[in-house]
Protein backbone atom coordinates (compact mmCIF):
# COMPACT_ATOMS: atom_id res chain seq x y z
CA UNK A 1 0.00 0.00 0.00
CA UNK A 2 1.49 3.55 -1.25
CA UNK A 3 2.36 5.19 1.78
CA UNK A 4 1.85 8.58 -0.88
CA UNK A 5 -1.65 10.47 -1.21
CA UNK A 6 -2.19 13.37 -2.51
CA UNK A 7 -5.96 13.72 -2.75
CA UNK A 8 -8.40 12.94 0.13
CA UNK A 9 -11.86 13.94 1.15
CA UNK A 10 -12.18 16.20 5.16
CA UNK A 11 -15.46 16.42 6.34
CA UNK A 12 -15.48 19.33 8.83
CA UNK A 13 -18.00 19.76 11.50
CA UNK A 14 -17.63 22.29 14.38
CA UNK A 15 -19.03 21.48 17.49
CA UNK A 16 -22.73 22.16 18.47
CA UNK A 17 -23.12 25.16 21.09
CA UNK A 18 -24.31 24.73 24.78
CA UNK A 19 -28.29 25.36 25.65
CA UNK A 20 -29.26 28.28 27.80
CA UNK A 21 -30.26 27.24 31.02
CA UNK A 22 -34.17 28.68 32.07
CA UNK A 23 -33.52 28.89 35.66
CA UNK A 24 -34.96 31.53 38.66
CA UNK A 25 -33.21 31.94 41.68
CA UNK A 26 -34.73 30.49 44.58
CA UNK A 27 -33.31 31.19 48.48
CA UNK A 28 -34.74 31.32 51.80
CA UNK A 29 -35.69 35.07 52.42
CA UNK A 30 -35.34 36.73 49.12
CA UNK A 31 -38.52 38.04 47.51
CA UNK A 32 -39.68 37.23 43.68
CA UNK A 33 -36.43 35.86 42.65
CA UNK A 34 -35.67 37.12 39.29
CA UNK A 35 -34.43 34.79 36.29
CA UNK A 36 -30.87 33.40 37.03
CA UNK A 37 -30.17 30.76 33.74
CA UNK A 38 -26.59 30.87 32.70
CA UNK A 39 -25.37 31.14 29.10
CA UNK A 40 -24.36 27.98 26.64
CA UNK A 41 -21.15 27.03 25.95
CA UNK A 42 -19.84 27.75 22.16
CA UNK A 43 -18.92 25.26 20.25
CA UNK A 44 -14.83 24.24 19.30
CA UNK A 45 -13.75 25.28 15.72
CA UNK A 46 -12.30 23.02 13.35
CA UNK A 47 -8.76 24.62 12.38
CA UNK A 48 -6.44 23.53 9.38
CA UNK A 49 -2.81 23.75 9.98
CA UNK A 50 0.23 23.53 7.35
CA UNK A 51 3.20 21.67 8.87
CA UNK A 52 6.52 20.51 7.39
CA UNK A 53 6.06 16.99 10.02
CA UNK A 54 3.05 16.20 7.35
CA UNK A 55 4.45 14.62 4.21
CA UNK A 56 1.13 13.39 2.49
CA UNK A 57 -2.65 12.96 3.14
CA UNK A 58 -2.66 9.71 3.58
CA UNK A 59 -4.06 10.22 7.51
CA UNK A 60 -7.94 11.25 5.60
CA UNK A 61 -8.15 8.27 2.87
CA UNK A 62 -9.44 5.88 5.36
CA UNK A 63 -10.50 8.34 8.08
CA UNK A 64 -12.19 12.07 7.06
CA UNK A 65 -13.87 13.02 9.61
CA UNK A 66 -12.99 15.70 12.29
CA UNK A 67 -14.84 17.30 14.19
CA UNK A 68 -14.79 19.89 17.33
CA UNK A 69 -16.11 19.98 20.63
CA UNK A 70 -19.51 20.34 21.86
CA UNK A 71 -20.07 23.27 24.57
CA UNK A 72 -21.33 23.23 27.99
CA UNK A 73 -25.11 23.59 28.86
CA UNK A 74 -26.02 26.75 30.92
CA UNK A 75 -27.09 25.97 34.34
CA UNK A 76 -28.63 28.08 36.97
CA UNK A 77 -27.22 30.78 39.39
CA UNK A 78 -25.95 32.55 36.02
CA UNK A 79 -23.33 29.75 35.55
CA UNK A 80 -22.09 29.50 32.15
CA UNK A 81 -21.34 26.25 30.06
CA UNK A 82 -17.44 25.59 29.19
CA UNK A 83 -16.68 26.02 25.71
CA UNK A 84 -15.88 23.35 23.74
CA UNK A 85 -12.44 22.38 22.29
CA UNK A 86 -10.73 23.15 18.82
CA UNK A 87 -9.09 21.03 16.57
CA UNK A 88 -6.23 21.95 15.02
CA UNK A 89 -5.82 19.39 12.17
CA UNK A 90 -2.14 18.90 10.54
CA UNK A 91 -1.66 18.78 6.85
CA UNK A 92 1.24 19.08 4.72
CA UNK A 93 2.66 22.28 3.56
CA UNK A 94 1.57 23.28 0.17
CA UNK A 95 -2.37 22.04 0.83
CA UNK A 96 -5.21 23.31 -1.39
CA UNK A 97 -8.85 23.44 -0.24
CA UNK A 98 -11.71 23.35 -2.50
CA UNK A 99 -15.59 23.03 -2.20
CA UNK A 100 -17.32 20.57 -3.43
CA UNK A 101 -18.41 22.39 -6.78
CA UNK A 102 -14.41 22.54 -7.34
CA UNK A 103 -13.98 26.32 -6.04
CA UNK A 104 -10.77 26.72 -4.08
CA UNK A 105 -11.19 28.29 -0.88
CA UNK A 106 -8.04 28.24 0.80
CA UNK A 107 -4.13 27.29 -0.44
CA UNK A 108 -1.82 26.71 2.68
CA UNK A 109 1.67 27.43 0.90
CA UNK A 110 4.07 28.32 4.10
CA UNK A 111 4.62 26.05 7.35
CA UNK A 112 1.81 27.65 10.10
CA UNK A 113 -0.76 29.20 7.71
CA UNK A 114 -3.89 27.86 9.62
CA UNK A 115 -7.62 27.99 8.12
CA UNK A 116 -10.84 27.49 9.92
CA UNK A 117 -12.61 24.73 7.81
CA UNK A 118 -15.72 24.68 9.99
CA UNK A 119 -17.13 26.51 13.06
CA UNK A 120 -18.46 25.71 16.43
CA UNK A 121 -22.09 26.85 17.06
CA UNK A 122 -22.79 29.88 19.54
CA UNK A 123 -23.84 28.76 22.69
CA UNK A 124 -27.46 29.92 23.36
CA UNK A 125 -28.51 32.66 25.72
CA UNK A 126 -29.86 31.44 29.03
CA UNK A 127 -33.27 33.30 30.39
CA UNK A 128 -31.53 36.07 32.67
CA UNK A 129 -30.52 37.41 29.44
CA UNK A 130 -34.03 38.61 28.69
CA UNK A 131 -34.97 40.30 31.52
CA UNK A 132 -36.02 43.67 31.04
CA UNK A 133 -38.56 46.25 32.66
CA UNK A 134 -41.30 44.46 30.43
CA UNK A 135 -40.40 41.11 30.49
CA UNK A 136 -39.85 40.36 34.47
CA UNK A 137 -39.98 36.82 34.79
CA UNK A 138 -38.75 35.25 30.58
CA UNK A 139 -39.43 31.61 30.80
CA UNK A 140 -37.55 31.03 27.73
CA UNK A 141 -33.81 30.68 26.28
CA UNK A 142 -32.05 30.02 23.31
CA UNK A 143 -31.44 26.78 22.17
CA UNK A 144 -27.21 25.94 21.17
CA UNK A 145 -26.74 26.69 17.45
CA UNK A 146 -25.59 23.86 15.41
CA UNK A 147 -22.08 23.59 14.57
CA UNK A 148 -20.59 24.17 10.75
CA UNK A 149 -20.64 21.72 8.78
CA UNK A 150 -19.53 20.57 5.04
CA UNK A 151 -17.54 17.86 2.79
CA UNK A 152 -14.20 19.48 1.13
CA UNK A 153 -12.00 18.09 -1.07
CA UNK A 154 -8.10 18.11 -0.12
CA UNK A 155 -5.26 18.13 -3.00
CA UNK A 156 -1.47 18.39 -2.47
CA UNK A 157 0.98 20.39 -4.41
CA UNK A 158 4.14 19.56 -3.21
CA UNK A 159 6.57 22.45 -2.07
CA UNK A 160 10.03 22.29 -4.20
CA UNK A 161 12.90 24.42 -4.42
CA UNK A 162 13.77 22.45 -8.03
CA UNK A 163 11.22 20.03 -9.75
CA UNK A 164 12.89 17.44 -11.92
CA UNK A 165 11.13 17.04 -15.56
CA UNK A 166 11.18 14.61 -18.34
CA UNK A 167 9.88 11.42 -19.97
CA UNK A 168 9.73 8.33 -17.91
CA UNK A 169 12.92 6.31 -17.44
CA UNK A 170 15.13 9.63 -18.71
CA UNK A 171 17.20 9.31 -14.95
CA UNK A 172 15.62 11.69 -12.32
CA UNK A 173 15.49 9.04 -9.86
CA UNK A 174 18.70 8.21 -9.87
CA UNK A 175 20.35 11.76 -10.16
CA UNK A 176 17.86 12.90 -7.20
CA UNK A 177 19.18 9.13 -5.00
CA UNK A 178 23.04 10.54 -6.00
CA UNK A 179 22.47 14.24 -4.67
CA UNK A 180 20.25 13.93 -2.04
CA UNK A 181 19.58 11.10 0.84
CA UNK A 182 16.31 10.26 -0.78
CA UNK A 183 15.69 6.38 -2.17
CA UNK A 184 13.13 6.36 -5.07
CA UNK A 185 12.59 3.08 -6.69
CA UNK A 186 15.27 2.74 -9.78
CA UNK A 187 14.40 0.29 -12.44
CA UNK A 188 15.46 0.38 -15.71
CA UNK A 189 11.85 0.79 -17.61
CA UNK A 190 9.50 3.39 -18.04
CA UNK A 191 7.11 4.40 -15.04
CA UNK A 192 9.10 3.06 -12.33
CA UNK A 193 8.52 6.12 -9.74
CA UNK A 194 4.34 6.59 -9.62
CA UNK A 195 4.57 8.83 -6.95
CA UNK A 196 6.68 11.71 -6.08
CA UNK A 197 10.23 11.99 -4.04
CA UNK A 198 11.36 14.90 -1.96
CA UNK A 199 15.55 14.90 -1.34
CA UNK A 200 17.65 17.82 0.23
CA UNK A 201 20.33 18.74 -1.72
CA UNK A 202 23.32 20.50 0.48
CA UNK A 203 25.95 22.59 -1.86
CA UNK A 204 29.63 24.17 -0.48
CA UNK A 205 30.23 23.98 3.02
CA UNK A 206 33.60 22.75 2.55
CA UNK A 207 34.87 25.99 3.81
CA UNK A 208 33.08 24.61 7.17
CA UNK A 209 31.36 28.25 7.33
CA UNK A 210 27.84 27.63 8.26
CA UNK A 211 26.77 30.12 5.72
CA UNK A 212 28.78 28.89 2.62
CA UNK A 213 26.27 25.81 2.71
CA UNK A 214 23.45 26.03 0.51
CA UNK A 215 20.44 23.73 1.21
CA UNK A 216 17.39 22.77 -1.14
CA UNK A 217 14.71 20.88 -1.82
CA UNK A 218 14.39 18.78 -5.03
CA UNK A 219 11.71 16.90 -6.12
CA UNK A 220 11.39 14.18 -8.44
CA UNK A 221 8.27 13.68 -10.51
CA UNK A 222 6.99 10.92 -12.37
CA UNK A 223 7.56 11.18 -15.66
CA UNK A 224 5.53 12.95 -17.93
CA UNK A 225 4.31 11.79 -21.21
CA UNK A 226 3.45 13.75 -24.75
CA UNK A 227 -0.51 14.46 -24.06
CA UNK A 228 -0.26 14.80 -19.78
CA UNK A 229 -1.79 18.62 -20.18
CA UNK A 230 -5.00 16.69 -21.14
CA UNK A 231 -4.75 14.01 -18.98
CA UNK A 232 -2.60 11.49 -20.25
CA UNK A 233 -0.69 8.66 -18.38
CA UNK A 234 -2.06 10.77 -15.16
CA UNK A 235 -0.12 13.71 -16.32
CA UNK A 236 -2.41 16.10 -13.96
CA UNK A 237 -1.66 14.18 -11.13
CA UNK A 238 1.38 14.46 -12.15
CA UNK A 239 1.67 18.04 -13.29
CA UNK A 240 0.36 20.20 -10.12
CA UNK A 241 3.55 19.02 -8.30
CA UNK A 242 5.60 21.06 -10.87
CA UNK A 243 3.52 24.37 -10.11
CA UNK A 244 5.15 25.58 -6.85
CA UNK A 245 9.02 24.97 -7.76
CA UNK A 246 10.81 27.45 -7.84
CA UNK A 247 13.25 26.41 -10.97
CA UNK A 248 12.86 23.87 -13.09
CA UNK A 249 15.56 21.25 -13.98
CA UNK A 250 14.54 19.47 -17.52
CA UNK A 251 16.59 16.53 -18.36
CA UNK A 252 16.59 15.21 -21.64
CA UNK A 253 18.08 11.56 -22.40
CA UNK A 254 20.79 11.64 -24.72
CA UNK A 255 20.46 7.69 -25.50
CA UNK A 256 16.57 7.53 -25.84
CA UNK A 257 16.09 4.04 -26.96
CA UNK A 258 13.15 5.24 -29.25
CA UNK A 259 15.68 7.16 -30.63
CA UNK A 260 13.88 10.70 -29.94
CA UNK A 261 16.35 13.33 -30.21
CA UNK A 262 17.02 15.89 -27.35
CA UNK A 263 15.80 18.90 -29.35
CA UNK A 264 11.82 16.71 -29.62
CA UNK A 265 12.15 15.91 -26.29
CA UNK A 266 12.66 19.43 -24.98
CA UNK A 267 9.89 20.72 -27.64
CA UNK A 268 7.12 18.04 -26.44
CA UNK A 269 8.00 18.82 -22.60
CA UNK A 270 8.06 22.33 -23.03
CA UNK A 271 4.37 22.01 -24.88
CA UNK A 272 2.94 20.37 -22.01
CA UNK A 273 4.35 22.35 -19.12
CA UNK A 274 2.63 25.46 -21.84
CA UNK A 275 -0.75 24.02 -22.05
CA UNK A 276 -1.06 23.23 -18.46
CA UNK A 277 0.21 26.63 -17.15
CA UNK A 278 1.56 28.78 -19.04
CA UNK A 279 3.55 30.76 -16.28
CA UNK A 280 5.85 27.37 -16.12
CA UNK A 281 7.55 28.40 -19.35
CA UNK A 282 8.28 31.48 -17.59
CA UNK A 283 10.01 30.10 -15.04
CA UNK A 284 13.65 29.67 -14.19
CA UNK A 285 15.01 26.35 -16.08
CA UNK A 286 17.92 24.48 -16.70
CA UNK A 287 18.35 22.00 -19.55
CA UNK A 288 20.52 18.89 -19.12
CA UNK A 289 21.53 15.89 -20.94
CA UNK A 290 21.36 12.88 -19.05
CA UNK A 291 23.08 9.42 -19.17
CA UNK A 292 26.36 10.98 -20.84
CA UNK A 293 28.26 7.91 -19.74
CA UNK A 294 26.10 5.95 -22.70
CA UNK A 295 27.16 8.44 -25.35
CA UNK A 296 30.65 9.21 -24.36
CA UNK A 297 30.21 12.94 -23.73
CA UNK A 298 30.22 14.29 -20.42
CA UNK A 299 31.12 17.54 -18.13
CA UNK A 300 31.21 20.75 -19.50
CA UNK A 301 28.87 22.48 -21.73
CA UNK A 302 26.74 21.10 -24.39
CA UNK A 303 27.44 22.75 -28.03
CA UNK A 304 24.47 22.71 -30.23
CA UNK A 305 24.38 20.54 -32.67
CA UNK A 306 21.78 18.14 -34.83
CA UNK A 307 18.98 17.65 -32.01
CA UNK A 308 20.67 19.01 -29.95
CA UNK A 309 18.67 22.25 -28.68
CA UNK A 310 20.88 25.67 -27.96
CA UNK A 311 18.67 25.86 -24.83
CA UNK A 312 20.95 22.92 -23.33
CA UNK A 313 23.63 23.55 -20.21
CA UNK A 314 25.66 20.91 -19.96
CA UNK A 315 25.73 17.18 -19.85
CA UNK A 316 25.84 15.17 -16.86
CA UNK A 317 26.16 11.57 -15.74
CA UNK A 318 24.22 10.50 -12.46
CA UNK A 319 25.94 7.18 -12.71
CA UNK A 320 29.56 8.09 -12.64
CA UNK A 321 28.39 11.80 -11.29
CA UNK A 322 30.59 13.47 -13.94
CA UNK A 323 29.08 16.84 -14.40
CA UNK A 324 26.73 16.51 -11.02
CA UNK A 325 29.19 18.97 -9.05
CA UNK A 326 28.74 21.93 -11.65
CA UNK A 327 24.83 20.73 -11.40
CA UNK A 328 24.58 21.46 -8.38
CA UNK A 329 26.31 24.84 -8.46
CA UNK A 330 24.46 26.05 -11.23
CA UNK A 331 21.26 25.39 -9.38
CA UNK A 332 22.19 26.54 -5.82
CA UNK A 333 22.81 29.88 -7.66
CA UNK A 334 18.79 29.83 -9.62
CA UNK A 335 17.64 28.84 -6.24
CA UNK A 336 18.82 31.91 -4.59
CA UNK A 337 17.51 34.49 -7.23
CA UNK A 338 14.26 32.99 -7.44
CA UNK A 339 14.38 33.00 -3.34
CA UNK A 340 15.32 36.71 -3.18
CA UNK A 341 13.08 37.83 -6.13
CA UNK A 342 10.16 36.28 -3.78
CA UNK A 343 11.03 38.32 -0.81
CA UNK A 344 11.08 41.39 -2.38
CA UNK A 345 7.52 40.26 -4.11
CA UNK A 346 6.30 39.27 -0.15
CA UNK A 347 7.60 42.79 1.13
CA UNK A 348 6.28 44.72 -1.75
CA UNK A 349 2.68 43.66 -1.25
CA UNK A 350 0.25 42.13 1.54
CA UNK A 351 -2.77 39.97 0.15
CA UNK A 352 -5.60 39.76 2.88
CA UNK A 353 -8.64 37.23 2.18
CA UNK A 354 -11.83 37.86 4.07
CA UNK A 355 -14.93 35.86 3.80
CA UNK A 356 -17.95 37.94 2.35
CA UNK A 357 -20.41 38.74 5.70
CA UNK A 358 -23.49 36.34 5.44
CA UNK A 359 -26.98 37.84 5.42
CA UNK A 360 -30.28 36.37 5.01
CA UNK A 361 -31.59 34.98 1.41
CA UNK A 362 -34.79 34.38 0.41
CA UNK A 363 -35.65 31.78 -1.96
CA UNK A 364 -39.22 31.00 -3.13
CA UNK A 365 -39.97 26.65 -3.08
CA UNK A 366 -43.44 26.01 -4.74
CA UNK A 367 -46.15 28.97 -5.20
CA UNK A 368 -46.86 30.10 -2.07
CA UNK A 369 -44.09 28.64 -0.09
CA UNK A 370 -40.61 30.22 0.88
CA UNK A 371 -37.43 29.58 2.81
CA UNK A 372 -35.01 32.34 4.48
CA UNK A 373 -31.90 30.99 4.53
CA UNK A 374 -28.89 32.56 6.74
CA UNK A 375 -27.12 31.75 10.27
CA UNK A 376 -28.71 34.59 11.85
CA UNK A 377 -32.53 34.07 10.73
CA UNK A 378 -31.90 30.22 11.77
CA UNK A 379 -30.61 32.28 15.39
CA UNK A 380 -33.59 34.39 15.27
CA UNK A 381 -35.94 31.36 15.93
CA UNK A 382 -34.21 29.02 17.70
CA UNK A 383 -35.50 28.95 21.35
CA UNK A 384 -36.42 26.76 23.99
CA UNK A 385 -40.20 27.23 23.90
CA UNK A 386 -41.53 29.42 20.79
CA UNK A 387 -45.20 28.53 22.48
CA UNK A 388 -44.09 31.10 25.02
CA UNK A 389 -45.36 34.44 24.38
CA UNK A 390 -42.29 36.33 25.00
CA UNK A 391 -40.37 33.67 23.30
CA UNK A 392 -42.76 34.39 20.55
CA UNK A 393 -42.57 38.04 20.93
CA UNK A 394 -38.88 38.05 20.63
CA UNK A 395 -38.21 35.96 17.34
CA UNK A 396 -40.98 38.32 15.84
CA UNK A 397 -38.89 41.26 16.62
CA UNK A 398 -35.47 39.47 15.54
CA UNK A 399 -36.45 38.18 11.96
CA UNK A 400 -38.10 41.96 11.28
CA UNK A 401 -35.13 43.59 12.24
CA UNK A 402 -33.12 41.51 10.28
CA UNK A 403 -35.15 42.74 7.06
CA UNK A 404 -37.12 38.95 6.56
CA UNK A 405 -40.71 41.21 5.93
CA UNK A 406 -39.10 43.70 3.57
CA UNK A 407 -37.05 40.73 1.33
CA UNK A 408 -40.27 39.15 1.57
CA UNK A 409 -42.13 41.71 0.37
CA UNK A 410 -39.50 42.47 -2.30
CA UNK A 411 -39.16 38.71 -3.27
CA UNK A 412 -43.10 38.47 -4.05
CA UNK A 413 -44.60 37.02 -1.41
CA UNK A 414 -48.37 37.56 -1.07
CA UNK A 415 -50.91 37.51 2.13
CA UNK A 416 -51.00 33.75 3.63
CA UNK A 417 -48.17 32.32 2.03
CA UNK A 418 -45.99 30.21 4.31
CA UNK A 419 -42.43 30.97 5.21
CA UNK A 420 -39.90 28.40 6.32
CA UNK A 421 -37.11 29.69 8.70
CA UNK A 422 -35.48 26.36 9.85
CA UNK A 423 -36.72 23.73 11.43
CA UNK A 424 -39.60 26.12 12.00
CA UNK A 425 -42.47 27.88 9.87
CA UNK A 426 -44.60 30.98 9.80
CA UNK A 427 -47.79 32.55 7.96
CA UNK A 428 -46.83 35.85 7.02
CA UNK A 429 -49.14 38.78 5.89
CA UNK A 430 -48.74 42.26 4.27
CA UNK A 431 -49.92 45.04 6.26
CA UNK A 432 -50.33 48.10 3.85
CA UNK A 433 -46.59 49.09 2.94
CA UNK A 434 -44.78 46.86 5.38
CA UNK A 435 -44.77 43.57 6.48
CA UNK A 436 -46.37 40.89 8.86
CA UNK A 437 -45.25 37.84 10.46
CA UNK A 438 -48.26 35.37 11.69
CA UNK A 439 -46.73 32.51 13.51
CA UNK A 440 -48.51 29.55 11.94
CA UNK A 441 -50.56 26.72 14.58
CA UNK A 442 -48.86 23.45 14.83
CA UNK A 443 -50.67 20.09 15.44
CA UNK A 444 -50.77 19.47 19.29
CA UNK A 445 -50.35 22.97 20.75
CA UNK A 446 -52.62 25.29 21.91
CA UNK A 447 -53.80 28.20 19.41
CA UNK A 448 -53.68 31.40 20.89
CA UNK A 449 -56.88 33.96 20.44
CA UNK A 450 -55.93 36.29 17.32
CA UNK A 451 -55.12 40.02 18.77
CA UNK A 452 -55.64 43.42 18.11
CA UNK A 453 -53.38 43.93 14.27
CA UNK A 454 -50.32 45.59 15.74
CA UNK A 455 -48.42 48.57 13.62
CA UNK A 456 -46.49 46.43 10.73
CA UNK A 457 -46.70 43.22 11.99
CA UNK A 458 -50.63 41.74 11.49
CA UNK A 459 -52.36 39.21 13.74
CA UNK A 460 -50.48 36.49 14.94
CA UNK A 461 -52.21 33.24 15.91
CA UNK A 462 -51.21 29.39 17.41
CA UNK A 463 -47.83 28.09 18.21
CA UNK A 464 -45.02 27.32 15.50
CA UNK A 465 -44.72 24.45 13.57
CA UNK A 466 -41.89 22.41 13.58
Amino acid sequence: MSGFVDEAQLHAKGGNGGAGAVSFRREAHVDRGGPDGGDGGRGGDVWLVASTNQASLLAFRDHPHRRGGDGAHGSGKRRHGARGPDIDVAVPVGTVLRDRDGSVLCDLTNAGDRWLAAEGGQGGRGNARFLSNKRRAPAFAEQGEKGQERWLDIELKLVADVALVGFPNVGKSTLISVVSAAKPKIADYPFTTLQPHLGVVRVGGRSGRADDEVEFVMADVPGLVEGAAEGRGLGHRFLRHVERARALLVLLDLAAPDGRTPADQLEVLLGELGRYQPALLERSRLVVGSKADLTGDVGGRAEAGPGVPEEMAQRVSAVTGDGVPELLSRLAAMVGEARAAEEVNLNAEVVIHRPAPEGVRVERVTAGVWVVEGRAAERAVGFSDLSDDGALDEAIRRLGKLGVDRSLARAGAHDGDEVHVGAFSFTWFRDQSSGALDLAESDGQRPRSKGPRRGGRGDRSGGVSR
